[in-house]
């Protein structure tokens, strides 16, 4: 449930709203709405210890994680020019290595790209245009993830479970946290179902009962205007897999046409042999 700084949502980036500007709706997160009324549901006055249970053994596993992969499939909602709410999906296949080592291939509604970090140089791709932005990163993934935003607002719906230390942003913001229950359908698993309030977002989150990997999250956010509620799911994981090196780099990429890293209110107008320098 981390929210960018400055961002006006909390689940969203793909990699390449720097690349090209038809693809920034589908990159960054539209700011939401007040969510429409729930039925109505009693929570407690303090935090509930079995939800704090579920969670930090879910941080936990992911954190003493060394290498994860999983499949992150995320909806938003954005209204439309009647104020009709809209939805759209987006597909990322990730695969981590800490500490510094990302490679996110995305697909869903914008234009599919490809995104390379290997703990010295980030590369995002577009192959339907043969085009790449290339520059020098800091060298963990939680610098990196903070640069690309201040640098490119690029962000990851699914940053979190990537981060060095997934729980950090709950031990400092954490308002209420209480255990909902079991659900068997969703992720085709049991997961354990705990509901969070931090101080600008609300989530739910689904967390595998045996492995404790998150299998859905949803989060909205009642103090922002607009539209929205956001909800990823994750499936095909795998934890400590081996993965080769060559994974965090990519041929087609490097021979890439070569375009400036900008944030999407540039729009797509950086030119071939811009410079590549800088941090992303």
């Amino acid at each position: 449930m981390a929210r960018p700084q400055n961002s006006s949502a909390a689940l969203a980036l793909a990699a390449l709203v720097t690349l090209y500007a038809g693809a920034a709706g589908a990159q960054t997160r539209p700011a939401p709405k007040a969510p429409a009324a729930a039925p109505a549901q009693t929570a407690p006055a303090k935090i509930d210890p079995k939800a704090m249970a579920v969670l930090k053994a879910s941080c936990a596993a992911l954190k003493n994680a060394k290498t994860l992969s999983f499949t992150a499939v995320d909806t938003y909602e954005r209204a439309a020019r009647n104020g009709q709410p809209l939805y759209y999906t987006v597909k990322s296949d990730v695969t981590v290595e800490r500490p510094n080592k990302l490679k996110v291939v995305k697909v869903g509604d914008g234009v599919p790209d490809e995104f390379y970090y290997d703990g010295k140089t980030v590369t995002a791709y577009v192959p339907s245009l043969e085009v790449a932005a290339v520059a020098d990163a800091p060298p963990t993934i939680d610098d990196m993830l903070a640069s690309a935003w201040d640098y490119a607002e690029i962000h990851y719906p699914f940053a979190d479970v990537i981060v060095a230390d997934p729980c950090e942003i709950f031990d400092q913001n954490l308002k209420s946290a209480f255990y909902v229950g079991q659900s068997k359908v969703v992720g085709d698993v049991t997961t354990d179902v705990i509901a969070l309030t931090t101080g600008h977002a609300q989530g739910q989150m689904w967390i595998g009962a045996q492995d404790r990997l998150p299998r859905m999250i949803r989060t909205n956010y009642p103090s922002e205007p607009g539209a929205a509620g956001y909800q990823t799911e994750y499936s095909n994981w795998r934890v400590n897999a081996p993965v080769s090196a060559a994974t965090f780099t990519s041929p087609k990429a490097q021979a890439a046409r070569k375009i400036a890293f900008l944030p999407p209110s540039a729009g797509a107008s950086a030119k071939p042999g811009a410079n590549q320098g800088g941090k992303p």
